[in-house]
């Protein structure tokens, strides 16, 4: 038959020092590719004939060290297409595994024989790990970015931008909790690396409470002034363990968990100019963090109604093959137009650029200005005027830029916006 299966054996490079899985050509009657045949089609059918080429023994060399007990790694085709394959059928670590052990399917993609013994779930986690430390964490898509090229399947003509959010497994948290959690993150991260300074940091504290339980304080919620007292003291306890650690000089984890107890005591709390006593401030901090356990993630919006909490994930897609050029995380608050220039990296250098499309999160002035600046052309919808402080919007207002002459809703002509905004506001 002469097919390609892949088998496991150990190889060990002395110039990189790991161990790696390889692959090993030998034809046998248990390949899924030929049993399959035709009935294989898709992304299953290109992974299965493209494989090899896509993620070669070496994909993940600079990512493994050297195995002690000296056994054999899961060779790089077959993480890589697992990979690949959880992701466009959004299934778990545990489920992608149990697929390759028994899926037609997924064993002719990844190149393996019939009834090939799968690796254990966990191998997914620490692959992951190590792909987002490295010097190359977007390998997946630029390698599959210049195969698609060389082959012509990816154009230069269009990208389309777009978003999607990333819903964040975290729950979001009240002040309270997060103030409290904040300060036991702190004493804790301490207690491990600056002992002295948590001693101190923990004498500082006024509250009856040890700060090392989980959870929200115990309190009469149905109370207000209670509710006040606790938050009161909750802010005055976050700042005596913030006075004490001024002035000193933290890495690693003790630092993280300062600059957020910082930004939690700072961000919905008001001082009363009456008492002076802290209490909730009527109004949203900017940028407000939403979870002491994941503090980079956000709230936002999609649209009007639509909310979420957790992140945005931003891609650039040739529209003609529907390849995914590039792709960006940031937090869920983040403007779509922010990410515009990183996801057009890769074309950056191109001598011919793209025309650039998108909906009017990609309208704006500064960006069409920074992307035509770059060399590229955008078409994306103006998003409607709006309407600020009552005034009348720019939509309304006959504008002729040539004779910088301007005639206002009142049809009333004037020579400069100054003297329109001096005769339409009074």
């Amino acid at each position: 038959m002469g097919a390609e299966v892949l088998a496991f054996r150990g190889w060990f490079c002395e110039d990189s020092g790991v161990a790696l899985g390889s692959v090993s050509g030998q034809a046998r009657f248990e390949n899924p590719r030929e049993v399959l045949g035709d009935r294989l089609t898709g992304l299953y059918r290109f992974l299965a004939d493209e494989g090899h080429r896509l993620f070669d023994d070496d994909f993940f060399a600079d990512l493994y060290l050297r195995s002690r007990l000296g056994r054999p790694t899961v060779p790089a085709r077959v993480l890589a297409t697992v990979m690949v394959l959880q992701a466009f059928e959004g299934l778990s670590d545990r489920e992608a595994v149990d697929r390759l052990g028994r899926d037609l399917a997924w064993q002719a993609a990844a190149g393996v024989d019939i009834g090939c013994e799968a690796f254990h779930a966990t191998v997914l986690v620490g692959i992951r790990n190590r792909l987002r430390a490295s010097d190359r964490p977007k390998r997946f898509l630029d390698d599959s970015r210049v195969m698609a090229r060389e082959s012509g399947v990816m154009r230069d003509w269009v990208r389309v931008l777009d978003s999607t959010p990333i819903y964040d497994a975290v729950t979001t948290e009240d002040t309270i909790t997060q103030l409290r959690a904040a300060i036991r993150k702190t004493l804790a991260a301490l207690r491990s690396d600056y002992p002295a300074l948590a001693v101190a940091a923990r004498s500082a504290c006024r509250r009856d409470d040890d700060y090392v339980s989980a959870g929200r304080p115990s309190c009469d919620w149905d109370d207000r002034e209670a509710k006040e007292v606790l938050i009161d003291a909750l802010v005055r306890d976050a700042g005596a363990v913030l006075d004490v650690l001024d002035d000193e000089v933290l890495i690693g984890a003790g630092c993280d968990a300062a600059e957020l107890l910082a930004t939690v005591a700072g961000q919905d709390v008001a001082e009363g100019d009456d008492d002076g006593r802290f209490r909730i401030a009527h109004a949203v901090a900017r940028d407000r963090v939403i979870s002491t356990v994941d503090p980079e993630a956000r709230h936002g919006h999609k649209s009007r109604n639509r909310r979420f909490d957790g992140y945005k994930g931003h891609v650039s897609i040739d529209p003609n093959p529907e390849i995914i050029d590039d792709g960006t995380v940031t937090a869920a608050n983040t403007p779509d137009q922010d990410a515009a220039e990183d996801l057009l990296a890769p074309c950056v250098d191109l001598d011919v650029k793209p025309d650039v499309m998108g909906d009017s999160a990609y309208a704006g002035a500064e960006l069409r200005e920074r992307l035509d600046d770059l060399g590229f052309g955008v078409s994306a919808k103006v998003p409607p005027a709006s309407n600020r402080d009552g005034l009348y919007t720019k939509d309304v207002f006959d504008i002729d830029l040539d004779t910088d002459v301007v005639w206002c809703p009142a049809d009333i002509e004037s020579l400069s916006r100054t003297l329109c905004e001096i005769v339409c506001l009074g």
